[in-house]
């Protein structure tokens, strides 16, 4: 079943587990970029989410059967916008949310035979799995001998939809006893684990549905990506043996291979174009170490061991890095020391300021370590910092590089209402190689970030930034630039990864300029309004050129 002859790109994405209301957010970015035209393709978003109940229009309550079971759960209730009663979303289910145009009718759009290709598609994916499913009459869904494997709800706006289908794959069904799911009484609710009495993982259930389901929606190209799996504790990333092994401690330093000629095994040797001259003895570089040290100020230039170091800190320009030097993260391409961080240092906004004001900056770049132990994640310190630059420097614009704040909206709020010019976030790599270069962060999360800063402040120019050299793709990198100009993003930068110690992640291979520089070329073509794209290229680096090119 298709939807004509035209060419139709999909972007199917598999995200990991990522919680409801920033799923919510990331699905509402991508359908305003694909209605404004930001967004050059369809997108399918395959997740799953922590325990949640999720109430439709058509739900008044009288479909929950125990609430104060869904209370003591710890499960979360979201009232959504689409179709449909209550239901439950949790582990072991797989989400997907099809944002896509669907095809105009005399009266409408075709929300009917949308829901019917949604069924299509998931009854011709399971087929090769070994189960018989069907569609009913007059019950949305996917059925089989045993009762429904999946729910369907979905939302068309504007002529693209939102939502979409939950396909039971192992979950713990128990949590269905709380609910008449979809408002249905006597119909049960069953998983593919219990249909095909095995145990069956997520990963096999989305190998099925990507192909089936974006043939269903009329699909002639599909760009897929997808996150890492959960799996066995048998089966380790790099990066878990890198921290169990205390690379990113500062004391513990066992993990210590042995470099040939400077380099790891399997490492290319590095090339001319990766060359830096070091100036230690311009004025300018010792002037302003002098005043960071005398102002007790960390710089993330020297915690990262920025290759453009002396380039920058000679034309009198930094980046501060608030909130200490330790970091609660153990990143596989980061320097910073992982450990428990100190006292919040409340003077330090006012220093900072201070630095900016005797630098003559027009234009500052903040960051800091994740403070994972802090309720705020540190974002009133970013926020305290850039009034006080403001109040000492009225005229400095002031981008900030903020982490995620675990997904906080609050945090995330609190520096926006400062009213940074420049709001960065980097995503750091491509979907696949978050889970071994990023650890606690999330790629869903990132872009859901990304999207609330531009709608909490719409005069902020939004900034992320990826690390190549890794083991990504060309095609990879360019469905990552895709996916953050659909979301909004202005700006993106793109730099070589250099492994900062013998410990960290090797270098997978150093790209070549013409490669940094067809990056560049198909961002712009994508919609981004700057790509500053190249070998020394990092977050900062030529901050306000950068911010100025996204202006014009």
């Amino acid at each position: 079943m298709g939807l004509g002859t035209g060419a139709r790109l999909i972007r199917a994405r598999w995200l990991g587990r990522l919680a409801y209301e920033e799923a919510w957010d990331l699905q509402r970015a991508i359908w305003e970029g694909r209605v404004e035209g930001r967004a050059d393709s369809d997108y399918l978003l395959l997740l799953e989410h922590p325990d949640t109940y999720t109430v439709g229009r058509n739900g008044d309550g009288s479909n929950v059967l125990d609430g104060t079971a869904i209370a003591e759960s710890g499960a979360a209730v979201v009232h959504v916008d689409r179709g449909g009663d209550v239901t439950y979303h949790g582990p072991g289910q797989l989400v997907g949310y099809p944002i896509v145009e669907v095809p105009r009718l005399p009266n409408g759009f075709d929300m009917v035979g949308h829901v019917r290709r949604l069924e299509q598609g998931l009854i011709d994916a399971l087929a090769p799995l070994g189960v018989e499913a069907w569609a009913e009459p007059g019950f949305t869904g996917v059925w089989t001998r045993l009762g429904k494997v999946a729910a369907i709800g979905v939302r068309v706006s504007r002529g693209v939809s939102m939502h979409g289908f939950a396909l039971n794959v192992d979950p713990d069904m128990a949590m269905w006893d709380h609910i008449n799911p979809c408002g249905i009484e006597d119909r049960p609710v069953t998983s593919l684990q219990q249909l095909l009495d095995r145990p069956v993982t997520l990963e096999e259930a989305v190998s099925a549905v990507i192909p089936a389901v974006t043939a269903a929606l009329g699909a002639t190209e599909v760009d897929t990506q997808l996150a890492a799996f959960a799996r066995g504790a048998g089966d380790r990333f790099d990066i878990d043996q890198r921290v169990a092994a205390g690379v990113f401690s500062a004391e513990a330093r066992d993990f210590t291979p042995i470099l040939i000629d400077g380099r790891l095994p399997g490492e290319p040797s590095r090339p001319e174009w990766m060359k830096v001259t070091a100036h230690t003895d311009t004025s300018g570089y010792r002037e302003l170490k002098e005043l960071m040290r005398g102002l007790d100020l960390n710089t993330v230039c020297e915690e990262a061991k920025c290759p453009n170091i002396y380039e920058c800190w000679t034309q009198g320009t930094a980046t501060m890095m608030l909130l200490g030097e330790v970091c609660t993260r153990a990143c596989g391409f980061c320097d910073v020391t992982t450990g428990r961080p100190g006292e919040v240092d409340v003077d330090e906004p006012a220093r900072a300021a201070e630095a900016i004001e005797k630098l003559g900056l027009h234009h500052a770049v903040l960051t800091s370590v994740n403070r994972d132990d802090l309720a705020d994640g540190g974002s009133l310190i970013f926020a305290e910092t850039i009034r006080q630059i403001r109040d000492r420097v009225p005229g400095c614009e002031v981008e900030v590089l903020v982490p995620d704040f675990k997904g906080d909206r609050t945090a995330l709020e609190t520096v926006m209402e400062a009213r940074p010019a420049v709001l960065n976030h980097n995503t750091e790599t491509v979907l696949r190689l978050q889970r071994d270069v990023r650890t606690a962060a999330n790629y869903g999360r990132s872009l859901a970030l990304l999207a609330r800063a531009r709608w909490l402040d719409p005069t902020a120019t939004v900034k992320s930034g990826l690390i190549v050299g890794m083991g990504e793709t060309e095609d990879e990198v360019v469905g990552a630039l895709a996916d953050l100009c659909a979301v909004g993003v202005d700006i993106v930068t793109i730099g070589q990864y250099l492994r900062p110690t013998p410990r960290h992640r090797p270098i997978d291979r150093y790209v070549h300029p013409d490669e940094f520089d067809r990056y560049a070329r198909a961002g712009e073509s994508l919609g981004l309004a700057h790509v500053e794209s190249g070998p020394l290229v990092r977050s900062s680096y030529h901050a306000r050129d950068s911010l100025a090119a996204a202006r014009v």
